[in-house]
Order: structure tokens, then C-alpha cells, then sequence
């Protein structure tokens, strides 16, 4: 009798408050409205405008098997232009201890209940915020510095806060360990976290991250130059493949694999003047124009007074993600960026960029969305553990600039400190946060999660490539600047024939 007793006394007192009596929790400059959610229960909001169907979690109806949880909706205004919309999902029984919140994509301002579906569903206690807009362009930023901030960096820390003081009153003790994840813009956001907050999070997975969010806006104009600056420069999107081939015949086999995938790009030295059409434009050829167009896409963005690199190219095996940036539009994010942060008019043309003049304005009004400091000596202090990925076959953020900001740090920190809390792992043949030729389905926040429990910092990460619902590959991801070293005998789709090693 004594033994239950004390089992009753120590789930009374993990769970404090109840649901509904968080509404009244007292946040400083925030609004709450709390609510239970039964087993099975939650029904996710139409999109916006009404019309069409509310979406299923993960491609079916998984929010019908989501437990009893409460549900947090928290309104922040920091400054008194702000507009912070933040939700939080804590689960009623089955809480693993631990928080993560999640990161955004883009300029998306709107929070994605299959984001805390997943999140909760692992044990999470599960958060997400629309960044302090809604939408999914700038248009928001013009003529409002202060939600230029809530965007950049202000929204995520909110998030951090709130809901560390939620998790404390629910449960009646703090998180064990904070988690970020996040890719593309949230990968941008979890590295701005690391740097601007330490102490916000203790592990961050940053995948594919718009680090340079400046660099990539202008290499987006850099390339619609390009492809723009006559009538011919133009690619046809059919001639995507013809490139791509090519450097798949140039430089495929380079690592002693032949296999449909460039794993090292920087080192395949793919000249476009190889497909120039000999005679008339045709289809299996590049013209001299679309040549030119072609190394522009290659070539780094770069300061044409200084030199100074902008940003960093797009890597040969990228080709079939072309049509983001050489398409017959330029990339609306890149131009968002200058017309509504930058130029504040709607109406700016993209043509008339100067790559050397116009870069200071750029970078001194998109301060707040740069995460580029390389001092991460707070969150490495404090014992914090970050996996940063990226595909080296992306087409939207290029891969070098995480190769670029990891090699800052280590240059700032020295490799031994940042290898103990800080790994990057380049993913050959990924595009944009999944996807591609490679093997580009793993779980890195499972790997984050065995770093932080058991100190041991991840040396290969398992990664497959999944076609037609199949698992046709299995290799393993290396960190950097490890690579994945085929072992001379075996299936080359199996990842046991593969070795971490220096290249």
C-alpha cells in the first residue's frame, strides 16, 4: 500500500496546472488561450480562405491517432508592431521530458499542425510559430522594422521562452533537453538561435540552412541576370537533362562509383563548352549564350570590385532543380528580399542590381536575417550539440555556404571544440532538404537525440534512398569533411560496404 501511495504522490506532482488554467499563466506582453484535446479528437483548420479540405497528418488521417494533449495558442507582442502567433502541443500522458520546436520554410508566415502531429507523436512536447506574420512573401517587412526582427529572430525566441515557462506550469518541472529542427528557413532559424541565444536550446538539427539569407536573395538575381541578359541565354528546361548527364558522364565515377551521383562537386571539373552545338541550336546542345548562362550558374557570386565571394555557386550535379533560379521567372524569395527589405518597392527591378554598390545596403538591412556570426562559444559552453546538413545537389540554397560557415567556426573555435558539439554532414545527391538522386531519407534528430544522451558524437549517419516506396540504396553520411569511401567489394548500394575517411 505504501509502494502505490508513493506512485500516486509522484504523478499528482508531475503534472502542476491544468490545461485550461494556463490561459491564465502571466507571460509578459502575451496572450494565452489553452484548451484540452481529447484522444482522436483534433480537427486541424481549413486553409485560409475557406475553401478545400483541412489537411491529414503525414498523407492520412494520423490526427485521429494523436493522444489526449493540450493545446496552447499564444499571442506574443514584444514591440508594438508585433504580432507573434505561437502554438504549443503538450501531451496529457507519454511526454519524453523534452521540447522541440520547429522551424519554417521561406517567408511562411503559418504555424503546421502536421509539424506538431509528428513532433508530438515521438513524446515531444511540440512548437511552431508563424513568425509574426502571415503569408508567404516579404510584402510584410515594408515599412515595419520590428517585424522585420520578429521574422529574423525575435518569433523564435518567444517561442523559446514561453514555452519552457508552459512546460514548467503543465508538468511542473522543466524540459530535460530543448530541441530545435528545423530546414531550410528553419535551419536559418536554429543556427540564429545558437548564435543569438545559447541558452535557448541545447540541440539544434539545422538542415539545408538559408544561413546567408542576403547571399542567396542576391545570387537569385545574379542568375536571373543571367539567364535574362538576352534572348538567347535562356535554358530551355528540357536541356536541364542534357547538362545533368553530361556531368554525370564526367564526373560520376571520380570517387570510384559509378552511380548516378556526384559526390564530390567540387571536385568535378565539368566545362559547358563541351555541349556547344556545333551548327544550329538543337535540343541535345548548348548555344554559345546558354554556355555563358551556364558558368554564370557554376561560378561563384562575387563582388565584381572586390572579389569578395557573395555566395557560393550551385555544384554540377544540381541541374534537374534548375528551374528555381534559371527558369523563365526569377526566384520570387530572392526578389522579395530587395523589393520589400531592401529597396522597400514593390517595383524594383531586378535588372538593375549592382553587385558591388548595392551589397553594403543590402546586408546592413538584412541584418536580422543573417546567421552568419561564427562565434558559437555560448551554445558549445553550455555543452549544446548542433548537426547541420545539406545536400550537395541543392538547387535553392547552395551547398557551400554551410561548407563556408562550418569552416568559419572551426577557424574561430579550433576543431577540436567544435567536433566535440558541431558536425556537418554533406548529403551527395540531395536537393533542397530531401530529395534528389541521393540518399536522402535518414533521421537526424534520432541521431541528435543519442549525441545528447549519450555524449557520444555521431561518426556516420544511415541514409537511404527510397523510389517508388522501395529502399533501392543504404549509404552512410560522413562528417565533414569526411566522405562515404566504398570499400572495394560488394554491393555499392549496401551501406556496409562504405567507410568514413578523409578524402
Amino acid at each position: 500500500m505504501l509502494k502505490f501511495a508513493i506512485v500516486l504522490f509522484v504523478a499528482s506532482y508531475a503534472m502542476g496546472a491544468s490545461c485550461e488554467s494556463l490561459s491564465s499563466l502571466s507571460i509578459p506582453h502575451s496572450t494565452i488561450v489553452a484548451e484540452s484535446v481529447a484522444a482522436g479528437a483534433f480537427a486541424p483548420p481549413a486553409p485560409a480562405g475557406g475553401k478545400g479540405k483541412a489537411p491529414k497528418a503525414g498523407g492520412g488521417d494520423a490526427f485521429g491517432k494523436l493522444p489526449a494533449f493540450c493545446r496552447v495558442q499564444v499571442t506574443s507582442k514584444p514591440s508594438a508592431d508585433s504580432d507573434i502567433k505561437i502554438e504549443y502541443w503538450l501531451p496529457v500522458a507519454g511526454w519524453n521530458g523534452n521540447f522541440e520546436a520547429n522551424g519554417n520554410g521561406g517567408y511562411t508566415g503559418s504555424i503546421t499542425a502536421n509539424t506538431l502531429a509528428t513532433g508530438m507523436q515521438r513524446g515531444y512536447v511540440a512548437a511552431m510559430t508563424d513568425t509574426g506574420h502571415e503569408g508567404g512573401s516579404a510584402s510584410f517587412a515594408m515599412g515595419h522594422p520590428e517585424k522585420v526582427i520578429d521574422f529574423g529572430y525575435r518569433s523564435t525566441h518567444e517561442m523559446a521562452t514561453t514555452g519552457k515557462a508552459l512546460i514548467k506550469a503543465f508538468y511542473g518541472r522543466e524540459p530535460k533537453h530543448s530541441y530545435w529542427n528545423g530546414c531550410s528557413a528553419g535551419g536559418r532559424q536554429g543556427l540564429m538561435e545558437a548564435q543569438r541565444y545559447p541558452e535557448d536550446f541545447d540541440a539544434v538539427v539545422a538542415g539545408s540552412p538559408g544561413l546567408n539569407w542576403t547571399g542567396r536573395s542576391t545570387q537569385a538575381v545574379w542568375i536571373a541576370q543571367a539567364t535574362h541578359k538576352e534572348e538567347g541565354s535562356a535554358i530551355p528546361a528540357a536541356k536541364f537533362a542534357v547538362i545533368h548527364d553530361a556531368v554525370l558522364q564526367a564526373c560520376d565515377a571520380r570517387d570510384g562509383v559509378k552511380d548516378g551521383v556526384v559526390d564530390e562537386p567540387r571536385k568535378c571539373s565539368f566545362d559547358p563548352k563541351a555541349l556547344e552545338c556545333k551548327g544550329a541550336d538543337a535540343a541535345t546542345c548548348l548555344t554559345s549564350a546558354q554556355v555563358e548562362t551556364v558558368r554564370k550558374i557554376y561560378s561563384d557570386v562575387t563582388n565584381p570590385r572586390t572579389k569578395q565571394v557573395i555566395f557560393q555557386r550551385h555544384e554540377p550535379g544540381s541541374e534537374m532543380g534548375w528551374n528555381t533560379m534559371a527558369g523563365p521567372n526569377p526566384m520570387g524569395l530572392g526578389l522579395d528580399l530587395f523589393r520589400y527589405v531592401v529597396f522597400q518597392d514593390p517595383n524594383w527591378d531586378y535588372k538593375t542590381m549592382n553587385f558591388d554598390a548595392d551589397m553594403d545596403r543590402a546586408y546592413k538591412a538584412d541584418a536580422a536575417m543573417d546567421a552568419m556570426n561564427p562565434d558559437l562559444s555560448g551554445f558549445i559552453a553550455r555543452g549544446g550539440k548542433m548537426i547541420q546538413y545539406h545536400g550537395w545537389a541543392d538547387p535553392q540554397i547552395s551547398p557551400g555556404s554551410s561548407v563556408a560557415y562550418y569552416q568559419s567556426v572551426v577557424e574561430k573555435l579550433g576543431p577540436a571544440k567544435v567536433q566535440q558539439n558541431y558536425r556537418l554532414f554533406m548529403v551527395p545527391g540531395m536537393a533542397h532538404c530531401g530529395g534528389g538522386d541521393g540518399t536522402s531519407t535518414f533521421d537526424m534528430l534520432t541521431a541528435l537525440e543519442q549525441w545528447v544522451d549519450t555524449g557520444k558524437a555521431p561518426d556516420r549517419i544511415e541514409a537511404s534512398r527510397i523510389r517508388n516506396g522501395q529502399t533501392d540504396r543504404t549509404r552512410p553520411l560522413c562528417p565533414y569533411p569526411q566522405i562515404a569511401s566504398y570499400k572495394g567489394s560488394g554491393s555499392t548500394d549496401d551501406t556496409a560496404n562504405f567507410v568514413c575517411k578523409a578524402p
